[in-house]
């Protein structure tokens, strides 16, 4: 099964001295149940011109291994121009591996390393991203090269069913992140003249998400406290099974994406972007292609007598009777963790953290 993808971006403006930048990446992924184990390439007009991803994960026992290799590439300035290599252990509770540079093991032992934890709806993780300090003793003991973060979740993992997320970051020990992200699911009766006469009623996702970030050092990196502490705000919008929306917003930039999914055999997504950078003043646009034949084929409906509608008021209202066909739409036990007979496309992510 492959997927192939093609992104354009650049200036608006032709008189402008950037260049466009254009990407390619060819997928290739054997079983659609395994999206863990896989080979890609991603040719790029910049550097690396040919970059080759490869990943491979046995279920049975937890383990995978992965590696990225720049095989073309216009300057070879650090060791990670040459190859990342890594491994990792994942089950449902938790997760840890390392990366490692295989020219330079005896310098940069490891690259990068992490450890995760989750304990009912409470996640806990560390990471040792060594930035600072080349001596391998001063390696571990600075601060900086060390990140911590803790999140809470309610919610399934699947998009029938609403979550919240809530999770803080202590990055660099310079850096303080809070944020947070909300999915909701909003069912409407609508009919559409497109589909069949037994079907009644729409879903949408909404998405919301804040993130703040600040300082907690008296470090000044730049002239601009903007810097020093900022915020985003994010959302995105599913009207239906083949139109969304996504932008974002924040002192120092914003972005807005539109995004189109046909549902035929192979799947098509058309996108475009548009990208505002505040601090240079400058907006540069794109457009990106995808031709997928990795998920499945055809748009899948769940059975409506399972998993179509949300608890509402509207059954309160006397003579209302909501149905699809001849047969009441009933509420979900999706919450129940149930999720026999919901298409893939639907069902929560992998049990791997």
């Amino acid at each position: 099964m492959l997927r192939s993808c093609g992104q354009v971006s650049g200036p608006l403006d032709s008189d402008t001295k950037e260049t466009i930048i254009g990407n390619a990446l060819f997928r290739l992924q054997s079983d659609i149940d395994d999206p863990h184990t896989f080979a890609d390439l991603f040719v790029s007009s910049s550097d690396p011109i040919l970059l080759m991803r490869a990943c491979a994960y046995y279920p049975k026992y937890g383990l995978g291994a992965f590696g990225i290799v720049p095989v073309l590439q216009k300057k070879r300035l650090s060791s990670e121009d040459y190859g990342v290599i890594g491994l990792r252990y994942g089950s449902s509770n938790i997760s840890l591996g390392a990366t490692l540079m295989p020219y330079s093991l005896r310098d940069e032992f490891p690259k990068s390393a992490w450890l995760v934890s989750k304990i009912g709806r409470l996640t806990v993780g560390v990471q040792f991203d060594p930035k600072f300090e080349k001596k391998e003793d001063a390696r571990y003991r600075n601060l900086k090269n060390w990140n911590y973060a803790i999140g809470y979740g309610l919610g399934t993992g699947s998009p029938l069913s609403p979550s919240f997320n809530f999770g803080l970051e202590l990055a660099q020990n310079s850096q303080f992140i809070a944020s947070f992200y909300q999915h909701v699911v909003v069912q409407r009766r609508v009919k559409n003249p497109l589909e069949d006469n037994e079907v009644v009623g729409i879903t949408n996702y909404i998405d919301f998400g804040f993130e703040l970030q600040t300082r907690i050092d008296d470090e000044k990196t730049t002239s601009n406290n903007i810097h020093d502490s900022t915020f985003r705000v994010a959302a995105s919008w599913q009207a239906n099974k083949n139109i969304l929306v996504k932008a974002k917003a924040g002192p120092l930039g914003s972005s807005f994406c539109l995004a189109f999914k046909s549902w035929w055999k192979p799947s098509f997504t058309f996108s475009m972007s548009a990208i505002r950078d505040r601090t240079v003043g400058k907006t540069s646009y794109g457009f990106s292609v995808c031709v997928d034949n990795v998920r499945e084929a055809s748009y899948q409906r769940a059975d409506p007598n399972f998993v179509m509608l949300t608890p509402n008021k509207e059954h309160l209202a006397e003579g209302i009777h909501w149905k699809t066909g001849s047969r009441t739409l009933l509420q979900s036990n999706v919450d129940s963790g149930n999720f026999d007979g919901v298409p893939k496309e639907l069902r929560p992510l992998g049990r791997i953290l």
